[in-house]
């Protein structure tokens, strides 16, 4: 088992067939207020299009690939072709405590 943190695709060069990666990205937006500033780079909507290309590359090369997020347009559209489950979750940071639960998504290349 190997660890990486960094760039997901320089992270991705060395998958080979029957691999397993977990891609642990920032989330999509929530709403145009959403947090997104995760890195001085941020995490934009480019950068989501460019995940999910990889985790198209990634599946066409035989490797088993997992991400969670968000339930948005955005994710639903990006992974359409995959298994989407939809999960319910807490979130302990939102003033309003009626808002601290929501669904995110799992999103797999395999059964």
């Amino acid at each position: 088992v190997r660890i990486l943190e960094g760039d997901f695709e320089k992270a991705c060069k060395g998958a080979r067939k029957g691999d397993f990666i977990f891609f642990d990205s920032p989330y999509a937006p929530l709403n145009p207020t959403s947090f997104e500033s995760y890195t001085k780079e941020g995490f934009d909507k480019a950068s989501h299009i460019r995940l999910a290309k990889l985790f198209k590359k990634l599946s066409k090369r035989g490797c088993y690939c997992m991400l969670t997020n968000h339930d948005t347009e955005l994710i639903r559209e990006l992974y359409s072709e995959y298994n989407i489950e939809v999960v319910p979750v807490k979130r302990s940071i939102n003033s309003d405590a009626k808002k601290r639960v929501g669904e995110e998504v799992i999103i797999r290349n395999y059964k």
